[in-house]
């Protein structure tokens, strides 16, 4: 090859190299913005909390004396398990609790073989029964239904067996401000 072509290949590549247009590949893959799952600004101040359920859109509004300080996706009842409309108020608060009525069974390596079980479920042997757990638990119905932490598979859509699952981020920031007392109110 003489010099000229040489010269010539040379100087094409780092051209290429400074426009780095010449790449033969697929472009890059944009980085996925992440969903942001909630809002909180509150400060604390005078004024009692209050958190709107809207089952619609599968949203929390927390306000503070009638004024927004945060929101947050919920995961709801599902279909035949649905979350009741209603007027409610927090009746209990619990940091650690865990379901006595859903949960999942385990065979003896930790592998779920079941990831809807209730305590009753029969178990096969070396198997055992796990109670959801459900942190920071705002009871909100006499009959088990509450605001907890809980995984919110496909945000704006029902998940839950009846609570209200709320981002685990989230949920501490809530229960720090929520009283025993505090108004729910679940509507579509």
């Amino acid at each position: 090859m003489n010099s000229a072509r040489i010269k010539f290949y040379i100087a094409a590549s780092a051209f290429c190299g400074l426009l780095s247009s010449c790449s033969f590949g697929p472009p890059p893959e944009p980085a996925k913005a992440e969903r942001i799952m909630y809002e909180w600004h509150d400060v604390g101040g005078p004024g009692e909390i209050s958190i709107h359920i809207d089952l619609s859109e599968q949203i929390a509004t927390v306000k503070r004396a009638g004024k927004e300080v945060g929101w947050s996706f919920v995961a709801t009842g599902i279909e035949g398990r649905a979350t009741r409309p209603g007027t409610y108020r927090v009746t209990e608060k619990i940091v650690n609790k865990s379901s006595n009525k859903y949960g999942w069974i385990e065979n003896e390596w930790g592998e779920m073989v079941n990831d809807d079980a209730t305590p009753s479920s029969p178990l096969k042997p070396g198997e055992r029964y796990v109670p959801a757990p459900m942190p920071y638990w705002m009871r909100i119905t006499h009959y088990g239904v509450g605001m907890h932490v809980g995984n919110i598979p496909s945000p704006g859509d029902p998940a839950s067996h009846g609570c209200i699952r709320m981002p685990k981020d989230f949920v501490p920031l809530l229960y720090e401000q929520v009283k025993v007392g505090s108004p729910v109110k679940v509507a579509y």
